[in-house]
This record gives structure tokens, C-alpha cells and sequence, in this order.
């Protein structure tokens, strides 16, 4: 990965420390500045904190869901605002995906992903290609 990322911060947003770990550790080379929070309550803090220009999102989060953080980040922005947001979830459900859609998610992207995917998907995010 290019440090095409200098500059941007990125919020990662589980509850599974192995995943956040995974994760950074792929971002780590990008220039990016990496934030995480492990439920959904630290997630928006660190949101309303950081701004960050792009959230990585699990749906299911102790606390809070991520459809509320989801729904909190998006509050009075459209899709093409600051934060992106990409949700990651285990739930292979069509109905969870048409529902974050419509709250506004950029991305959406089941478990497991292949991490060439979301480094893919955050690059193009972060560089104006929604």
C-alpha cells in the first residue's frame, strides 16, 4: 500500500481485538492516522472527537449497534460527507444490508473479507471515489 492515505484519519470500530489488531496492522504502512474503539458508545466519542474522515464499522457492538452509530454519524450529513463509512458484519442477511443503505453506509462488507478488499475500498473512498 502507497502512503496514499497521509493525512486522513480512520476510525476502527469492533468488538473483536483480534480483528481491530488485523486491521491496523493492514493500514499501518498507509500514512493514516489509526483510531479505534471497541463499542459502539467509545465509537461515536471518538467520532465526535476525531473527526475522522473514515469509519470502519462492525454492526454488531456491545452498547450501542453500529446501525446507531451509523445512524448518529450520518446525522444532518449525506452519504458523500465526511465520515465514509464502511460496515463489517458477520450477518449475511440481504435485510441488514438494505437497511445500512439507507442509513447512509458507503461499503458494506461481509465477514470474512479478504483485507486487499477493504484496503481497496478505503483507498477509493478516501480519495473522492464514492
Amino acid at each position: 500500500m502507497a502512503a496514499s492515505l497521509k493525512g486522513k484519519t480512520i476510525l476502527v470500530v469492533d468488538d473483536d481485538p483480534d480483528i481491530i489488531t488485523a486491521i491496523t496492522a493492514s493500514l499501518a504502512d498507509s500514512g493514516a492516522t489509526i483510531e479505534t474503539a471497541a463499542d459502539g458508545n467509545a465509537a461515536v466519542a471518538a467520532a465526535e472527537q476525531k473527526s475522522p474522515d473514515l469509519v470502519i464499522l462492525d454492526i454488531m457492538l456491545p452498547q450501542k449497534s453500529g446501525f446507531l452509530v451509523l445512524e448518529r454519524l450520518r446525522q444532518g450529513r449525506s452519504r458523500g460527507e465526511k465520515p465514509y463509512v464502511i460496515m463489517i458484519t458477520g450477518n449475511q442477511g440481504r435485510r441488514h444490508k438494505q437497511y445500512a443503505e439507507a442509513l447512509g453506509v458507503n461499503e458494506y462488507l461481509n465477514k470474512p473479507f479478504r483485507m486487499e478488499k477493504l484496503i481497496e475500498v478505503t483507498e477509493k473512498l478516501l480519495a473522492g471515489g464514492d
